[in-house]
C-alpha cells in the first residue's frame, strides 16, 4: 500500500506541473507504429504499455501487449488455433495487469454467441470468458461466471479488482434471441475466485460493468437482457459506489445505449448516450459526467452525427471517435475546452499508412493509443513546441 501511495503522490505532483501547459497552443503528437496491420491499441497505462489485439494469418484475433519495444501475444484460454481473444477496454492500473475476453474450446450449449461476437470472430459459437493476464506469470487466468456460461472482463484496478459482466442461470423473457440467460454486472477479486454481482436500477434484470478506479467506484449499464450488448441493456448509465447503484441520468430521456466507457481517479465519467427515437444507436452523442457539474454532452467534429468518448485521464483530457453520415470515422482529442481531430495534430514522418481511425485510450502523460484505417496500432506521444 505504501508503495502505491508513493507512486500516486509522485504522479499527482507531475500532473500538477504538466497541467499548467495544457492548451497553451495547439498540441502536437509524434506517432510510433506498434504493429503494421490488423491490430488495435485499446489500452495504454502510465508506463506506456499498450494492450489490444492483432490478427493472425488464419484471421483469428489474439490479445496482445506492446511494452518497451516488444510485442507479446497473450494467446487464448483454449487450445484451438482458430480461437480468438482481445483486450477491448482501457485497463488502468500500475501493475501491468490487463483484462479482456477469450474463447475457450467448449461450445456454448445455448448457441448464444454472447457479447463477444461483436468484438472477435466466433463462427462456431465457442464459450467466451473473461480473463486477467499478469506480467509476472505471463499467463491468462479464466474468470468464473455466476453459474451461467459466458463472461466478459473490461478493467482491473491496483487492488486486484476486475469488473465486467457474467451470465447466471436464469432464463429471462426479456432476452432477445439468440440470447437466453440473464447477465449481471460483476466484480472479480481481490481474492482469486471471488465474484460478486452488483445491484441494478429499479426492476432491471441485466447489466454490465465497464470500468473501475482505485477508489472502488465502478461504472456501467443497467437494463433488460436484450442481446447482451448495449441497446436496451443500457437503459440506464450507472455509477456504483460502496455497493450502491446511482443512475447517471441522460437528460434527453433516451431509454437505450447509455454507456459509460471510463472513470478516472477523480470520479469523472465519459461515454456515449442514447438519442431519442434512435433505438439502433445510429446517433449516439458523447458525454461527460462529474459530481460537480452533472451530465454534459460533448461537442463533435463538424459534420459528425454520432460519437463515443472512450477514455479520460486525470487531467480531464478526453479521447474518442465519431462518424459522419457516410460512416467515415475520425479520432478526436478534447483538451482545454478545445476539440481537435487527432489526425491534424500528427507530426510528419509518422509511418502511418492511412489516417488514424479511432483514438481509444489516453494515459496521464497524454499518450494516446488506437488504430488507423489500415489497421496499425500506435502510440501518439505529445511533444513540446521546440520538438516540432
Amino acid at each position: 500500500m505504501g508503495n502505491l501511495v508513493h507512486r500516486l503522490t509522485a504522479l499527482s505532483l507531475g500532473l500538477v506541473v504538466a497541467a499548467t501547459a495544457l492548451a497553451a497552443s495547439q498540441p502536437r503528437f509524434r506517432v510510433t507504429i506498434l504493429s503494421s496491420a490488423g491490430a488495435a491499441g485499446n489500452s495504454i497505462d502510465d508506463f506506456g504499455v499498450v494492450a489490444g489485439s492483432y490478427t493472425l494469418a488464419n484471421n483469428a484475433v489474439h490479445a496482445s501487449v506492446w511494452a518497451f519495444g516488444r510485442q507479446m501475444d497473450l494467446g487464448t484460454l483454449g487450445t484451438g488455433t482458430d480461437l480468438s481473444s482481445l483486450v477491448q477496454w482501457p485497463v488502468k492500473n500500475f501493475q501491468g495487469i490487463v483484462s479482456g475476453i477469450s474463447l475457450i474450446d467448449r461450445i456454448d450449449p445455448n448457441g448464444e454467441n454472447w457479447s463477444c461476437k461483436f468484438f472477435i470472430p466466433n463462427p462456431n459459437h465457442h464459450v467466451c470468458l473473461g480473463f486477467v493476464w499478469n506480467p509476472l506469470t505471463q499467463k491468462m487466468r479464466a474468470l468464473p461466471t455466476l453459474g451461467g456460461t459466458n463472461a466478459f472482463a473490461t478493467g482491473t484496478n491496483d487492488f486486484g479488482e476486475t469488473v465486467g459482466w457474467a451470465e447466471n442461470t436464469v432464463h429471462d423473457s426479456t432476452c432477445v434471441a439468440p440470447q437466453v440467460l440473464q447477465f449481471k454486472p460483476v466484480v472479480w477479486g481481490p481474492g482469486r475466485d471471488d465474484i460478486r454481482a452488483l445491484p441494478l436500477i429499479g426492476n432491471d434484470t441485466s447489466g454490465a460493468a465497464t470500468a473501475i478506479n482505485d477508489r472502488g467506484q465502478i461504472v456501467g449499464i443497467s437494463g433488460v437482457c436484450g442481446i447482451a450488448v448495449g441497446s436496451v441493456s443500457a437503459a440506464h448509465a450507472v455509477l456504483w459506489q460502496n455497493g450502491v447503484a446511482m443512475e447517471l441520468v441522460n437528460p434527453n430521456g433516451a431509454p437505450y445505449w447509455n454507456t459509460p466507457m471510463m472513470i478516472n481517479q477523480h470520479g469523472d465519467v465519459v461515454g456515449f448516450a442514447g438519442a431519442p427515437n434512435d433505438p439502433h444507436g445510429d446517433f449516439t452523442p458523447p458525454f461527460m459526467w462529474t459530481r460537480a457539474g452533472g451530465w454534459t454532452f460533448l461537442p463533435m467534429l463538424p459534420g459528425e452525427i454520432a460519437g463515443v468518448a472512450a477514455s479520460i485521464n486525470e487531467r480531464r483530457q478526453i479521447v474518442g471517435y465519431s462518424n459522419d453520415a457516410d460512416g467515415n470515422f475520425h479520432p478526436w482529442l478534447l483538451q482545454g475546452g478545445k476539440l481537435y481531430n487527432l489526425n491534424d495534430l500528427v507530426l510528419p514522418g509518422s509511418g502511418l499508412t492511412g489516417p488514424i481511425l479511432i483514438a481509444f485510450d489516453i494515459n496521464d502523460r497524454g499518450e494516446i493509443t488506437g488504430t488507423s484505417a489500415t489497421g496499425q496500432a500506435f502510440i501518439a506521444a505529445p511533444v513540446s513546441g521546440d520538438e516540432d
